[in-house]
């Protein structure tokens, strides 16, 4: 059986989805972290509404233990 062949998210180098891939589905340690890195610095983010935007104050909801 052949392993599927996709394309890295980050770069786009064909990648085997083989269980031994340790970064899978990426194709390197450095596609993998330069990925996670654009998330946590908000250049890539999920579509919605700030939840924060209909506060005028940005204050926790009133049911937060704070």
């Amino acid at each position: 059986m052949t392993a599927a062949r996709i394309k890295c998210p980050y770069c786009g180098r064909a990648v085997a989805t083989l269980p031994a891939n340790p970064w899978r589905p990426f194709c390197s340690e450095r596609c993998r972290l330069l990925d996670l890195g654009a998330w946590l610095s908000a250049r890539h983010a999920i579509p919605g509404e700030d939840v924060l935007a209909d506060r005028a104050d940005n204050e926790p909801p009133a049911d937060d233990p704070e």
